[in-house]
């Protein structure tokens, strides 16, 4: 985000982009309703612009200029630039951005149905969606795709993007495909009648431990709700009677899917979260007390990419003393959009409002120096945050206290019950060899291509880890060769750099089987020591677990140039 000190280059794009908005939303006819609010965009405008000389420029350059002017091009250039001269999330979206953003959390898309990777220049067919289309007609995984509509894919370096952008297409349309087979003479075609493929937001719903079940929500999409209670359902026929929910890295998405998740677990009339905004009315959300999770027993994961919808989660139940969460302090956004659609198919989300946790505590994060709000992770880096709580710079005139008594804080994002510091295994020498490089996960690839037929008979997770246990050692001897050939020795590593890139490749391999992500962070955990904090906590004694409470004693936080708290700053409109 960019912002210039020159009045003239603030001002003058500002009130240029101001009358052609204007002038391009007056003569919109839009009847759909906004996603949040269920206001029309017609309501929203108001006359109090002086738009008669601004519009009349317009209209002479349109109509008089010595050279024609794109006016719609030069339209689509300043809108962002007006809007990033308010908050880092007031955006404007060109129609193109628009469709794909929405399509991410719509909860479903028109495709043909399967996984695929390009790690060798040619799509591998690494798993295909049961009951879709493609698995209809008798693609498999482990199929390549040489051809798509009659032209040449394999060997091209065509991008991934560009492959699902052929991929995909309107429902009810036919794409032609060329596949390799293993044991095939020649390629074979494939007529796929592209159909609606639902879009998960859990990635994965299992049994971690007896007793304890795990769901790893990646965003807050249309159908979040249904999926999570689902998925909740079938853990409790598996015996499920603690739950870890995982919202490390979910940046967000539809706030009333939070709203309807929190409402789960949270007994009658208890606040969920409230917005207030300049011209909006102050709005409570309270749980009805329909729940089906009220007095379950739950650990809440999240971590500096947990943003909006998920802080909102987290905040929810820590205000209301529900369950522990464990990880490390949430991203901060806590500003209210409201979408605008246009009817080029572009839209605009306009900070109409700041959310708040029941304690009263402002979940956005202060934005007036643009560079800091920017680099902010880079900056807990720099200030060790994400290694130790005792660098947590906390101020004690933004203290809240929840009913049962326990000290929370404001400031921006949600600071977690129990704080679980970043893992850096990870940068041990080794590791960052075959990682950086790519060549743990091709070989992985490799591994499945060359073990096909062993892993298509995996059903279950009992079936892969069996699988494992008969094959790990030679499984590993294998990596260690292969990553020598690609110029990586990891002879030398220690035990835990071994037991790191071991469980990496299991995880890796369980997900090109049926079993998919949720074979993925089942043997990736004992390496995540956020849950495996979470499955320590959920195997003490309720009574016994005040002793993972971490008391994080910080500083008073840094001043803010006007003399008010980082909180009352973020109150503040950025000019």
């Amino acid at each position: 985000m960019e912002y210039k000190n020159s009045r003239r280059t603030i001002i003058f794009p500002i009130l240029l982009a101001v009358a052609m908005i204007l002038g391009i939303a007056i003569g919109l006819s839009i009847t759909r309703k906004i996603e949040q609010g269920d206001i029309e965009l017609s309501r929203l405008l108001t006359p109090s612009f002086p738009t008669t000389k601004l519009g009349t420029i317009l209209s002479l350059i349109d109509s008089k200029y010595v050279d024609a002017v794109p006016i719609d091009s030069i339209t689509e250039e300043f809108i962002p630039q007006i809007l990033s001269k308010l908050d880092p999330h007031s955006i404007y979206m060109p129609a193109k951005e628009a469709k794909e953003s929405m399509e991410s959390l719509a909860g479903e898309f028109d495709g043909i149905g399967v996984v695929f990777n390009m790690a060798t220049d040619t799509v591998i067919i690494q798993n295909v969606v049961s009951g879709g289309p493609s698995e209809k007609v008798g693609i498999m995984s482990g199929d390549r795709i040489i051809t798509i509509n009659d032209s040449i894919v394999a060997g091209r370096n065509i991008n991934q993007n560009d492959i699902v952008k052929m991929l995909k297409g309107v429902g009810g349309t036919t794409v032609r495909l060329g596949i390799e087979r293993a044991g095939a003479q020649s390629l074979l075609p494939f007529e796929v009648v592209r159909s609606k493929i639902p879009v998960q937001s859990i990635d994965a719903a299992f049994m971690i431990q007896p007793g304890i079940g795990y769901i790893k929500l990646l965003q807050f999409s249309r159908n979040s709700h249904e999926e999570f209670v689902n998925a909740v359902m079938q853990l409790k026929e598996q015996g499920m009677e603690h739950l870890i929910f995982d919202l490390t890295a979910n940046s967000g998405g539809f706030l009333d899917q939070a709203i309807l998740i929190a409402n789960e677990f949270l007994p009658q009339n208890a606040l969920i979260v409230y917005t207030e905004g300049r011209a909006t009315r102050t709005a409570q959300t309270y749980a009805d007390g329909t729940g089906r999770l009220i007095g379950q027993d739950m650990v809440l994961l999240i971590d500096e990419g947990s943003a909006s919808s998920s802080e909102i989660v987290a905040g929810a139940f820590q205000d209301n003393d529900i369950g522990l969460i464990v990880g490390r302090r949430s991203f901060g956004k806590g500003l209210v959009q409201q979408q605008i659609p246009f009817n080029d198919g572009s839209l605009m989300n306009l900070t109409i409002a700041r959310y708040h946790t029941p304690t009263g505590r402002s979940i956005q994060r202060p934005y007036n120096d643009p560079e800091a709000y920017n680099n902010d992770l880079l900056n807990r880096l720099l200030h060790s945050e994400l290694i130790s709580a005792d660098s947590i710079k906390l101020s004690d005139s933004l203290k809240y206290v929840t009913p049962k008594g326990k000290i929370v804080y404001g400031g921006g994002g949600i600071m977690p019950d129990v704080f679980v510091p970043m893992d850096t295994t990870a940068l041990d020498k080794h590791v960052t060899s075959v990682m950086a490089n790519n060549i743990l996960f091709n070989f992985t690839l490799k591994y499945t291509d060359e073990h096909r037929t062993e892993l298509q008979q995996i059903k279950t997770m009992d079936d892969i880890k069996a699988f494992f246990e008969q094959n790990e050692e030679q499984m590993y001897n294998e990596f260690v060769r292969y990553a020598a050939s690609k110029g990586a020795s990891i002879a030398g590593a220690d035990k835990s750099s071994q037991d790191f890139m071991k469980y990496f490749i299991k995880g890796y391999i369980a997900r090109n089987t049926v079993l998919q992500d949720n074979g993925f962070y089942y043997f990736m955990y004992p390496v995540y020591n956020i849950v495996t904090k979470a499955v320590e906590i959920l195997e003490t004694a309720p009574d016994q677990r005040a002793i993972f409470l971490t008391t994080i004693k910080g500083n008073e936080s840094p001043k803010v140039t006007d003399g008010t708290t980082p909180e009352k700053a973020a109150d503040k409109k950025t000019n």
